[in-house]
């Protein structure tokens, strides 16, 4: 007897008549149904996941390099006759020229740091303030950034410049002067009394992570010098480079470009807690929803397994008209698979549309939440970002449908083993 070529039109005939299968004929529709949708969901909570876990990681660390600096250089320090080390850069604009000229560097800017209380009307805030020039400041990609800042960038030279979160703290706008106290002021005879100054409030940025937002602060760089005893020296070098992921490529370069009395400190260094975080959950997460793909699948076998018992006396007919194993196997395969494949279809759908209207899904949920859905001071950005990639839509698909079509073998072996005899013997 002749073969038929795999997957003939009589197969995928019988298998949709299958698939359509009555409710007096045991819920095998019932059955088939459940396993579609419980694909369908699988795939879109895997899709979702992975978006957002894209997303988060881009954002996080978009915030990160974006205003902080890839690269910090110091001074190694010298010890002072008192006991002291004096860390301070001090021919600081020849060190940021030499350091500008090494592979990948595209931005250097002498910092002075230090630590002060914030003051208005009553209201406290503990501030982060960095002394900056007012053309290095312009550069900063997050900070210098006129569509979420309020006030005018050119006026930073003349007063300060803080973030959204502090002028919340301390109910200030722009033209408001913010007294400035701090701890390690004017060094008198007597010893060293606190400092403090008002300066005018010019410009309020909104960084995107909560915590720049809320602690950070920037002066010019002349009125930084004095305020924190650091006249004619900086307390480090911020440097930028191309590529912010590729770091380490440059690192070696630029600690060569800074001298031998210098040391770096990188932004993956800085940060390397909260990246192996991400990682671990990255890879926890995959894990977990990998599984309920698994688990959504594993409703085929039980559906299958019902539709061979249910039809076993056609199988038995089937084979006596002459349909061999591979015939029968095929059939049951593809009610299996057809399943899957429906299922992981519309989970890429419903996956795909969930990331393209997160904004609009989550300000529902927010909502109806009261506004308590998303807590900037415990994840550190404001919204709930998503990125759709093509690698992670791909990975589902194969995923699921490798799953769905693995699983469907076993029941379709069994019917395709079935002896017709036996199948026959009682009806």
């Amino acid at each position: 007897m002749a073969s038929t070529a795999p997957f003939a039109p009589f197969e995928w005939m019988i298998a949709w008549r299958y698939l359509r299968a009555r409710r007096a004929e045991g819920g095998v529709s019932t059955m088939t149904w459940i396993s579609l949708i419980g694909i369908t969901l699988a795939v879109f909570a895997l899709i979702a996941t992975l978006a957002v876990r894209a997303g988060f990681r881009a954002e996080f660390v978009d915030t990160i390099v974006g205003a902080n600096a890839h690269v910090t250089i110091y001074e190694i320090g010298q010890v002072q006759a008192n006991g002291s080390v004096d860390r301070a850069i001090r021919d600081y604009d020849a060190l940021a020229a030499q350091v500008a000229e090494a592979p990948g560097v595209i931005r250097v800017a002498p910092l002075v740091r230090g630590q002060v209380m914030a003051n208005y009307l009553g209201e406290s805030a503990g501030m982060e303030v960095y002394g900056i020039a007012p053309e290095d400041f312009a550069t900063i990609p997050r900070v210098a950034n006129p569509e979420t800042a309020i006030g005018d960038l050119e006026r930073f030279g003349e007063g300060i410049a803080i973030g959204s979160g502090i002028a919340r703290s301390l109910n200030v706008q722009v033209g408001d002067r913010i007294r400035l106290l701090s701890a390690n002021g004017v060094r008198t005879p007597m010893g060293t009394s606190p400092r403090v100054s008002a300066f005018e409030v010019t410009y309020i940025f909104t960084a995107g992570r909560y915590d720049i937002d809320k602690t950070r602060a920037y002066l010019p760089m002349a009125e930084a010098q004095p305020f924190f005893n650091s006249e004619g020296a900086v307390h480090e070098l911020e440097v930028m480079v191309e590529n912010a992921d590729d770091i380490d490529d440059y690192a070696t370069g630029i600690l060569e470009a800074a001298g031998d009395r210098a040391y770096i400190w990188t932004w993956k260094q800085q940060f390397a807690g909260f990246l192996d975080t991400l990682d671990i959950e990255d890879n926890v997460m995959s894990v977990i929803m990998s599984i309920l793909v698994l688990v959504a699948t594993m409703n085929i076998i039980s559906g299958l397994i019902m539709l061979v018992k249910n039809k076993g006396r056609d199988i038995g007919i089937l084979r006596t008209m002459g349909l061999s194993e591979a015939s029968i196997l095929r059939v049951f395969f593809i009610c299996g698979a057809f399943t899957g494949i429906i299922g992981t279809v519309l989970g890429v759908i419903f996956g795909c549309l969930f990331v393209l209207y997160v904004n609009q899904i989550f300000g529902l949920v927010n909502w109806l939440s009261g506004g308590n859905a998303w807590d900037a001071s415990i994840r550190g950005i404001y919204f709930l970002p998503a990125k759709l990639e093509l690698g992670d839509v791909l990975f589902a698909i194969s995923l699921s449908l490798g799953l769905s079509f693995i699983v469907t073998i076993f029941p379709a072996r069994r019917a395709a083993r079935m002896n017709p005899v036996e199948a026959l013997r009682y009806e």
